[in-house]
């Protein structure tokens, strides 16, 4: 019995060995491969040297994933936020395949943060823009730049001088006029709002009493939790408690302005509406129903721009990317894909 199971097992491994070596392990996906790039030893940080009027100063970056097709750079709001809040793109971006670039502006926590005022200039941010692409190597093979809020200004600034090195742009949550925001916070948003805690916010802003702990308890759940993330303040994810915890309020407020009901800073005239129809690469514009931009609005601009898409958020507010997370993924990575196909 012994030598018939000898006899038995011998067999098995000359089968076993007629079938050659165990297959190797799926190759790791060239996406992740970060092998032959200058940020390999950074896990794709790279600080990036700009040249102002005021000095050379450096911003931060960090790419994600590896795609020599598709390449999207993200201007984060403020102005003087930084790029934590766009980490919801983390859960999105890498199962499309997409690359993408975090990136901290001049000013902004992750960067350099001088103290001169007159750098906080809109066009010195679009030439800052400019000097990154630069440096990352982006063209219009694959640059796709994606602008929310007042990055959305800077992208269409930038869309309008520098478009030639774009694949595609996408406007999320910022309409392309101040004085029509301005408007619609005043016709829209306020008379929303119940008229005592009107009252009391508009004294507060009266008397430029903004610092007062009074005024943003007003605002958190009559307007924040309305109209920038549509959640319970006390759960708002961490990456936008971060972003908004690291404001730079030197560069915000000259800016934009002390008050959330309107800009009034250096940004209170800028009007691009008329200049939209210039924009020829694929557009793709995002609007939120519940945003403090006019939905309707955006989608005015997404006619005016030749063959741009509207896409609307319905459960969405300012922060889309949040409170409407598979519509506004949804419609993203779709126009990225169509537009690497080929389309619009």
């Amino acid at each position: 019995m012994n030598r018939i199971l000898s006899l038995v097992a011998t067999a098995l491994l000359l089968v076993a060995c007629s079938q050659g070596p165990a297959p190797e392990p799926a190759q790791t996906s060239s996406y992740l491969d970060y092998s032959n790039r200058d940020d390999l030893l950074t896990g794709g940080v790279k600080m990036i040297s700009i040249q102002t009027p005021k000095g050379d100063f450096r911003v931060w970056t960090k790419r994600v994933g590896n795609n020599p097709r598709i390449k999207v750079l993200l201007l984060h709001g403020g102005p003087g936020a930084t790029h934590e809040y766009f980490e919801a793109f983390d859960s999105y971006f890498p199962s499309a395949g997409i690359e993408y670039y975090y990136y901290d502006q001049l000013g902004s926590a992750f960067s350099d943060q001088p103290g001169d005022p007159s750098l906080w200039d809109l066009p010195r941010f679009v030439e800052e823009v400019e000097q990154v692409r630069q440096a990352l190597k982006l063209d219009r093979s694959n640059f796709y730049l994606l602008g929310h809020s007042w990055g959305g200004v800077l992208a269409m600034e930038y869309a309008l001088k520098y478009q030639q090195s774009l694949k595609g742009l996408v406007i999320s949550n910022m309409m392309a006029s101040f004085p029509a925001y301005n408007e619609y916070a005043k016709n829209t948003l306020m008379p929303a709002m119940d008229p005592a805690v009107l009252k009391e916010v508009l004294r507060y802003e009266a008397a430029k009493d903004y610092e007062n702990p009074k005024y943003m308890e007003l605002l958190i759940p009559n307007f924040y939790e309305q109209h920038i993330l549509r959640m319970p303040a006390a759960e708002w994810p961490d990456p936008v408690n971060r972003a908004f915890a690291r404001l730079n309020k030197k560069i915000y407020i000259p800016m934009q302005g002390p008050s959330e009901m309107g800009a009034s800073g250096k940004l209170g005239k800028w009007d691009r509406m008329n200049d939209l129809g210039k924009i020829a690469v694929p557009t793709l514009v995002i609007g939120a129903k519940h945003d403090t931009m006019d939905p309707a609005y955006m989608e005015a601009m997404s006619k005016a721009i030749p063959g741009a898409r509207f896409l609307l958020c319905p459960n969405g507010s300012h922060m889309a990317m949040y409170d409407d997370q598979k519509t506004y993924f949804g419609g993203l990575t779709s126009f990225i894909h169509d537009v690497d196909a080929g389309g619009k």
